[in-house]
């Protein structure tokens, strides 16, 4: 499995921006993505991280969620 960049046109023709090469025909999926850059997003979700695991990883938070545990 791999993941290729591409860009669909208004009509819904898939244009990959870099030329690949397979063996046969191929399934796929597709993922529309908004227009808006993703990158601040993701960068925004790593800057947290470090913040929200102080929080999460507490005793409080371990007894809070206890119950999802898988029963053993």
């Amino acid at each position: 499995m791999q993941t290729v960049e591409a860009i669909i046109d208004q009509n819904g023709n898939v244009h990959l921006l870099k030329s690949i090469q397979l063996p046969a025909s191929r399934r796929a999926l597709v993922t529309i993505l908004e227009e808006e850059s993703t990158a601040a997003t993701s960068e925004t979700a790593l800057l947290s991280q470090q913040a929200l695991a102080q929080d999460w990883m507490r005793p409080e938070e371990d007894k809070a969620w206890s119950h999802l545990k898988a029963v053993q």
